[in-house]
């Protein structure tokens, strides 16, 4: 099977064409249905960040996410093999996370998504300091 960017032109639209009659089969539904929704690409990218973190700290360096809501995120992602959970049969229980050569795949999607909206933010620190800087309103 071909990889997306391997395609012809005209492969490509007739892949398109079906993309949009079934969304939810093409490239993209698929990887939405990885990692849609509120929190799974904070956490991946979380994960990206701090490398192999315990619950606890996960849950601090995201912030503000429900205890019932990232546990079910982190079994959903470590059901869809981007990450791993490693538990350490421990008093109390140890529980790490890292993700996995499949989550890290999708880094440079994550990093790009990050850079894009550095680079449109107009809240950006370094926006404010050249716009400061260039006396531009």
């Amino acid at each position: 099977m071909k990889k997306y960017g391997e395609l012809t032109a005209k492969e490509r639209r007739v892949l398109d064409c079906e993309a949009r009659e079934c969304l939810s089969k093409s490239g993209f539904g698929y990887t939405m249905s990885l990692i849609g929704g509120k929190y799974k690409m904070v956490i991946l990218y979380t994960l990206k960040q701090f490398g192999t973190i315990r619950f606890n700290a996960l849950q601090r360096y995201i912030g503000g996410i429900p205890y019932k809501t990232l546990s079910a995120n982190l079994k959903e992602l470590a059901q869809d093999g981007l990450i791993m959970r490693k538990e350490y049969p421990e008093i109390p229980p140890h529980v790490e996370y890292a993700l996995t050569p499949l989550g890290q795949s999708l880094m440079p999607m994550l990093s790009d998504l990050c850079a894009w909206g550095y680079d449109h933010n107009p809240n950006s620190i370094d926006v404010k300091i050249l716009k400061k800087k260039h006396k531009v309103n």
